[in-house]
């Protein structure tokens, strides 16, 4: 400890986790110093060293750290900037790599040369012989598309379908940029609509790209607002901005990397936009708020910046490496769109961690008091009443509510069991042309197929078997469905047999055609949108005990390393569970049951889609984690320091109360901005993520978190590794006699 920070000490009062102890002696601070430091150094040696290493960073060579910080953003700007551009060249992001449907569609564009299905619809409305003409043209022009199917009419015969099939061996980039330019050559022609796989991927990457962008120009202006709000301080409120913009930067250069090893969903961006620039602005508040703590308690200088990274930069590196790992279980599941979203999550994470404890701590050294500058003079008042910490608001709230914990605990219980009642309804659809604005052509050419072309034109399943053609037509008489084309031959020995229920894709009539096929003889393989479905379903439903097992495994094992508690892991995994459940009955109730449509801009489609259980779990539990690690971590270092449990409890809810629903705040803002999308699966990622923060920040963290840690009372911390110093008891005996609640 530095001699300034004895002689704070020795003064009339000091602060320590939140109790105000008047006249507290320079061993007692010493001790509890001490006691902490005992705790911090139970964390991983590797962690240990690296934040030991960090902190030296900061306050040997605050300027180096910033010039070099400086040089990887003009890096990160020059070559990242262009990332949301480059994203995209897989294949379809939705398809379970190596399932059946992805074989069929693979043996059909070997043996034909073509893509397994239409890549290009056209839409002709009032068709004329001249204007059909000028429309094939057109997609003759293209190379890439050599086959234009016959057109088909119309029920009403005022509308024409022309499909086009793209050249195999190219990859689904070269069909999509071809495709946007023979939508370009079909505008001349007027009263046309252009639609199909190729197209309509080409206009979901570019609505992603335009909808991140106005989402940030709308979530900055209100962050920096918030920000300043929270912190009382102009040039506090620029860090977590300033970590946010960095992260994003940075975040964009790593995709670019990565997309030069292994395709990248262009979704990914929105994990390091929304989830990036939120975990940077949650780990900077984190930050702020402690450095302040220690300036009140140590002050400016090197020491009050080594205690803020021993202590919070201890909890920001636990925190990003969980956050990393729950998101980094999406890469387990084999369809492009989840793996890209796990890549992006395992690497954002740990970088908004890096770059908090980097570049904060060096403006910190820096700054010293200058930190809180620009700030009125009721404002900076209020800076230094929660810097000082004492006996506020929120432990006031935590020690009234651990009165009476059991009632409170069953409360809170209920009503997130209530809120998750309509998750027992949940129903699954697909993603199509229907995700995309209705005025999109794609959209358009998508519900005019639907609406006015026969049934069976709607949703056909191939199957592709190799045997003499005897054999292809007994399996085509064999298939039950309105619709059975005749064999046709795609090279020697290769047949592929073509059959429509007359049903959507994911109608069930659909779905048990592909089942049938798939079992009669012939070894077929069977594909199309229905096939692809399923295929997806059935990958998704074998890999996620594995996903929820390895998350579970994960999130135990740093909440133990943080905690060196048992009981404590297993509660937060519990309230997870609970958050999750009640998050996934709103989405249901809003999204699939078409509430809120006029309110939140999107036109229900009966049903969720697929994967987004499978995202929201992932991205939600791994937040959620993160704000367990902010309260409990900041528990047991009033623990570690002698209090009592209940105290404890109140202390670390004192601490962190505020910074914790700020945080939620901002984060909601940072991710609740792609509400705005246009693109309804985005939509639905954004809102149920802000609603899973909103309700672990106030219903579990305010509410079931303290009530149930006052039931457990020691038990909460099973098996203790470390006696608790003397002071505990006679701490406890002092806050028995006020008042006997206190004293688990």
């Amino acid at each position: 400890m530095s001699l300034s920070a004895l002689r704070r000490v020795g003064g009339a009062e000091s602060v320590v986790d939140g109790n105000v102890l008047g006249g507290r002696t320079v061993a007692a601070e010493l001790q509890a110093v001490e006691t902490v430091s005992r705790g911090v150094a139970r964390m991983p040696r590797s962690m240990e060293v690296s934040l030991r290493v960090l902190g030296n960073l900061a306050v040997g060579a605050p300027r180096a750290v910033l010039a070099v910080a400086v040089a990887f953003t003009v890096v990160a700007a020059g070559f990242g900037l262009a990332t949301p551009g480059l994203l995209g060249r897989g294949s379809n992001d939705f398809v379970a790599v190596g399932s059946e449907s992805l074989r069929a569609e693979h043996v059909v564009e070997a043996a034909s040369g073509i893509s397994a299905a239409p890549q290009m619809l056209v839409l002709v409305r009032n068709p004329t012989s001249e204007r059909i003409a000028r429309v094939v043209a057109a997609i003759r022009s293209e190379p890439t598309f050599p086959v234009v199917a016959a057109p088909i009419r119309s029920r009403n015969g005022y509308e024409v379908l022309i499909a086009a099939y793209a050249r195999a061996g190219l990859s689904q980039r070269v069909w999509r940029e071809a495709a946007g330019r023979v939508n370009r050559r079909l505008a001349p022609i007027g009263n046309v609509a252009m639609g199909g796989t190729a197209l309509a991927t080409l206009q979901v990457n570019h609505q992603v790209q335009h909808d991140l962008a106005f989402s940030e120009k709308l979530a900055f202006p209100l962050l920096f607002l918030l920000a300043l709000w929270v912190f009382r301080s102009l040039v506090a409120a620029l860090l977590p901005i300033l970590c946010g913009a960095l992260t994003i930067l940075g975040g964009l250069l790593v995709l670019r990397l990565v997309d030069l090893a292994t395709p990248v969903s262009t979704y990914a961006l929105n994990i390091v936009t929304g989830i990036g620039l939120g975990l940077a602005i949650d780990y900077s508040l984190l930050l702020v708020s402690r450095f302040r703590e220690e300036l009140v308690r140590l002050g400016p200088g090197p020491d009050a910046v080594r205690r803020t990274i021993a202590t919070a930069g201890r909890t920001v590196a636990f925190s990003s490496v969980t956050v990393a790992a729950a998101i980094a279980t999406l890469a387990i599941f084999p369809l492009g769109y989840l793996r890209s979203m796990g890549i992006a999550g395992g690497l954002v994470a740990p970088l908004a961690g890096l770059i908090s404890l980097t570049v904060l701590p060096a403006l910190f050294v820096l700054l010293g008091e200058r930190v809180n500058a620009l700030s009125p003079r009721r404002w900076r008042q209020s800076l230094d009443r929660a810097a000082r910490g004492g006996r506020g608001g929120w432990y006031r709230f935590a020690r009234a509510l651990m009165r009476r914990p059991v009632p409170v605990a069953i409360g809170a219980s209920s009503l997130l069991v209530m809120l998750a009642l309509p998750f027992l309804s949940i129903r699954f659809t697909g993603v199509d042309a229907s995700v995309l604005p209705p005025r999109l052509s794609s959209r358009v050419v998508d519900t005019a197929l639907r609406r006015d072309f026969p049934s069976t034109t709607v949703a056909p399943v191939y199957a592709v078997l190799h045997g003499t053609k005897a054999e292809a037509r007994d399996y085509a008489a064999a298939v039950r469905a309105p619709v059975v084309l005749e064999p046709r031959p795609l090279a020697p020995r290769t047949w592929e047999v073509v059959a429509s229920s007359g049903k959507p894709f994911l109608d069930t009539t659909s779905q048990h055609l592909v089942r049938q096929m798939r079992v009669l003889p012939g070894n077929a393989l069977v594909g199309g949108s229905t096939a692809q479905f399923l295929d997806q379903k059935q990958v998704l439903r074998t890999r996620l005990p594995l996903a929820a097992l390895l998350l579970a495994a994960v999130t135990f094992a740093l909440l133990w390393a943080a905690t060196r508690s048992v009981v404590l892991p297993v509660k937060a995994l519990l309230m997870n569970l609970l958050t999750l459940s009640a998050t996934f009955g709103i989405l249901v109730a809003v999204f699939q049951d078409g509430r809120l449509e006029g309110l939140l801009d999107y036109r229900g489609q009966g049903a969720l889609e697929l994967t987004q259980p499978v995202v929201l779990f992932a991205i939600a539990f791994g937040l959620t984690t993160d704000y367990g690690v902010f309260l409990l971590t900041r528990i047991k270092e009033a623990w570690d320091t002698g209090a009592p449990n209940r105290e404890a409890v109140a202390v670390g809810l004192e601490r962190t109360g505020r910074i914790i629903t700020a945080a939620a705040l901002l984060f909601c803002v940072a991710v609740g901005a792609f509400a705005t999308s246009q693109i309804i699966v985005v939509k639905e990622v954004g809102i149920g993520i802000a609603i899973a923060v909103l309700i672990d920040a106030s219903i579990v963290r305010a509410l079931l978190v303290p009530s149930l840690m006052a039931i457990l009372g020691r038990w909460n911390w099973w098996p203790s590794s470390q006696p608790q110093p003397a002071g505990h008891e006679r701490h406890r005996r002092r806050a028995a006699s006020r008042d006997p609640s206190r004293s688990l």
